[in-house]
């Protein structure tokens, strides 16, 4: 059953295609084609062809495409009723070697299309262009030495025509050769459109510089042949085939003995190569110069070998000297000769090689010249021109160190000669003319600036007594041994060293040097004089580089230490080392502080005014100043408007009357304040400058002076830790300024109490009994008030010269009698 469905379903597929192959027949195309020659004459129109087709009823015939309606235009039309296709023009093979055309049939009663064809109509192409050269010349130029069978030169043509057809195709050959010589012949190979020319034989410069080459390209036309020409045009470069000859020299060929840079002699040559080609230039080479006293150059304009001395010779080692010249070419020889010129293949020529044992013997012709040299006189020389001497430093003025030695070379003209000293840098020796002995004119000193390397030199001359005189030159070293005459001295930045306030220990280095050289030197031993144990020491010890350290309980301040330092051999001397320890929480770096406080600020500047008017003050105290006016009894502190001084005792003391204003204090918070920072910046109470200054009892100010004394010293040193603070200072002057006035104005009133204390001097100066000031009650009794009494032997008045200035002046308008 399913075989029967399967041909069933076959046959209505065939038969289906039957019936679609009948009604598409009448549109197939059936391509039908003509052929037109190119650029026929006519006459115009002419028949090319018919169209025919079956036709049952009337058609309309229509031709389209190339030649109608398409480029070229106009070229073909068509018959509507008969199909005669027609040729109107001429048309150009190169430009439309085939015309594709369409042809179709319309009913002409339904104007449907009926019939639709292809035309092609093929253009017969004709011997209507010649071959061209491209380019249209050539040239070309090749070295003579060029052998035979190289290619010269390749040249190229075209045809535009059918290259199918002989009209397309063509051929190359030489139609004349200009100069004709017998030396060469050329010839080309062709290969398509491509002419390769070659030659055969010898090139040669001589005969021929130049061919000119006329070379023909020709088509195979059937009908007629066309053809164009080319020139090609060879140019031979000379190349050596000539070898260069000797003609003799020019010159003196002779030389004075030490004479250099002096042209000797020329060498003279021909050559029959093209002048100023490589071909022609020479090159020359010097042969048995072994010592190269010679050079030879080739002069580009002549031509010719310059023979130059360039080493001076003595006469006394040789009175002439030979030398033998060779010349070549810049390029290389070539030999070429024409043996038997054949018509077949490449000629019979002879080459170098097989003339190369005769060429050779030609191009390596030798020309000898003699080079005479004339006696003159020749300079004095030292033997040997260097002298070293070895001699220890220290050396006394007038040792002597050598005696120089020299000769005069010359036999013929032999004279005396003497010494002179050239250059000596610090002048440390003196040469005798007459028999070169050298002294020395100072101490030798090896840490001279002027030693290098432990060497001192000396240039020296020894000087003939010819004409005009010749000078030689030499050369004294002087080797420098060591001595210990130099001990370990502290490197600069050692001398002054900063440290850091720490409750662990801190050390910072020191450096020795010394200019002698070892043993004499390193390693060094350091050692701390006085007494510094437990708060200073140095490790290690021997050594170059050693630790300064610093044991817990030294506190920050300035320390000049002493060390001892001694070389290798036990030699040194005792050093200072100035040591800074500041609280480095404060003053990170103690050294760029110090530093920077150096320079001038408004806190330093305000201290400077102050101590001068200070100064002025105690200038017009002594002028002003009276004692034993009656004391003033001062109100007790019950009063509304004043207060006692504070005291720990009132023992007699003066008897100075005081003006019951002159001891009036303002009590303000600013006075206050002021009295409080005198206080902490002094070290003393309020109580115990007042008892400095007159108040209390001998004793009492005794005691006081003693304090101060401790004082001013304990603040002298901190001043000058606090100097090192004055550049941080400087910018909390507006804080300390209101401060600094309160101070000046605190110490102003405490001179105004001395100096009213002071107003009856004639008037001795006695103990008194406790005063009752105000209403105080009853008198009470206490110890502490007790008269205090000191042996005569602890009061010393040397006190007085250790206090500082300010003291000192006040003590001497107060007690000159104890400053006498």
């Amino acid at each position: 059953m399913k075989i029967w469905t399967f041909m069933l379903i076959l046959t209505l597929c065939v038969a289906a295609v039957s019936a679609y192959s009948k009604i598409r027949q009448k549109r197939t195309w059936i391509i039908d084609s003509f052929t037109i020659e190119e650029e026929s004459p006519g006459p115009f129109p002419y028949v090319l062809g018919t169209i025919n087709i079956e036709k049952k009823y009337l058609v309309n015939f229509q031709l389209s495409g190339s030649g109608v309606d398409m480029e070229p235009t106009g070229l073909l039309s068509i018959n509507s009723k008969t199909g005669e296709v027609l040729v109107h023009k001429k048309v150009d093979f190169e430009a439309f070697p085939v015309l594709r055309l369409k042809f179709e049939a319309k009913n002409v009663s339904n104007n449907k299309v009926d019939t639709r064809l292809g035309v092609e109509v093929k253009v017969q192409d004709i011997n209507d262009h010649a071959p061209v050269f491209k380019p249209l010349n050539y040239e070309k130029a090749i070295n003579e030495s060029e052998p035979q069978g190289k290619l010269i030169l390749t040249v190229f043509a075209s045809d535009d025509d059918d290259v199918s057809t002989n009209n397309g195709t063509f051929e190359f050959r030489l139609v004349s050769v200009t100069p004709k010589t017998d030396n060469i012949e050329f010839y080309i190979k062709q290969n398509m459109d491509i002419g390769s020319i070659y030659f055969k034989g010898c090139l040669d410069y001589e005969k021929a510089q130049k061919y000119t080459l006329l070379v023909e390209a020709k088509d195979n036309g059937d009908k007629v042949q066309l053809s164009s020409t080319s020139t090609v045009v060879v140019n031979i470069i000379d190349q050596n085939n000539h070898l260069p000859e000797f003609a003799g020299h020019t010159g003196p060929g002779k030389i004075k003995e030490r004479e250099s840079g002096v042209e000797v002699l020329r060498v003279q040559i021909k050559d029959k190569d093209t002048e100023g080609s490589p071909a022609w230039k020479a090159k020359f080479t010097l042969h048995g110069d072994r010592e190269n006293y010679f050079k030879i150059q080739t002069d580009p304009k002549t031509n010719e070998g310059i023979l130059t001395v360039i080493k001076a010779m003595d006469y006394e080692q040789q009175t002439s000297r030979n030398v033998s010249i060779s010349v070549e070419n810049e390029v290389p020889y070539f030999y070429c000769k024409v043996k038997n010129p054949t018509s077949d293949d490449l000629w019979d020529v002879e080459t170098l090689t097989e003339k190369s044992t005769m060429i050779e013997a030609k191009a390596f012709q030798l020309y000898n010249a003699t080079i005479a040299i004339e006696d003159v006189n020749d300079p004095p020389e030292f033997v040997p021109p260097v002298k070293e001497i070895m001699i220890m430093e220290n050396t006394k003025v007038g040792t002597l160190l050598e005696t120089l030695t020299a000769r005069d070379p010359d036999n013929s003209f032999g004279s005396s000669f003497y010494f002179v000293k050239g250059e000596d840098k610090d002048n440390w020796v003196t040469v005798d003319s007459k028999t070169g002995q050298v002294f020395a004119a100072k101490v030798l000193d090896r840490e001279s600036p002027f030693v290098e390397n432990n060497t001192y030199s000396v240039t020296v001359y020894v000087v003939d007594n010819a004409e005009p005189p010749l000078t030689g030159t030499g050369m004294v070293i002087i080797h420098l041994g060591d001595q210990n005459d130099n001990v370990p001295q502290l490197q600069k930045a050692s001398e002054k060293v900063y440290l850091c306030l720490s409750d662990e220990e801190t050390m910072t280095n020191i450096t020795a040097e010394d200019l002698d050289l070892p043993p004499y030197s390193e390693p060094f031993h350091y050692e701390l004089l006085g007494d510094v144990k437990g708060n200073w020491r140095i490790e290690p010890n021997p050594g170059t580089t050693v630790n300064l350290i610093r044991e817990k309980n030294v506190l920050s301040g300035r320390y000049m230490l002493q060390i001892k330092i001694l070389d290798n051999q036990g030699f040194g001397l005792v050093q200072n080392v100035s040591v800074t320890v500041c609280d480095c929480s404060i003053t990170p770096n103690c050294h760029v502080q110090r530093s920077v406080s150096a320079q001038p600020s408004l806190s330093a500047i305000g201290i400077i005014i102050f101590a001068f008017l200070l100064l002025l003050v105690f200038l017009l105290m002594a002028l002003l100043l009276s004692c034993k006016q009656q004391k003033a009894m001062i109100p007790s502190d019950d009063a509304p408007d004043w207060y006692l001084i504070n005291s720990n005792i009132e023992t007699p003391g003066t008897d100075c009357k005081l003006p019951p204003k002159a001891f009036q204090m303002d009590m303000s918070e600013n006075n206050v304040k002021t009295s409080k920072y005198v206080e902490a910046q002094n070290g003393i109470s309020t109580k115990e400058l007042l008892v400095h200054n007159g108040f209390g009892s001998s004793s009492e100010q005794q005691i006081i002076r003693r304090s101060l004394r401790r004082s001013s010293t304990r603040r002298s040193y901190r001043q000058m830790n606090n100097y090192d603070m004055t550049q941080s200072m400087s910018r909390n002057y507006s804080t300390y300024y209101s401060d600094d006035l309160h101070m000046r104005e605190a110490l102003l009133i405490q001179l105004d109490h001395s100096l009213l204390q002071l107003q009856n001097p004639q008037e001795e100066l006695g103990d008194y009994k406790p005063h009752c000031y105000a209403d105080e009650g009853e008198l009470e009794t206490d110890p502490n008030l007790d008269t205090l009494s000191f042996p005569e032997t602890d009061f010393n008045l040397d006190i007085f010269t250790n206090l500082d200035i300010q003291f000192n002046k006040l003590a001497a308008v107060c007690r000159p009698d104890l400053m006498s």
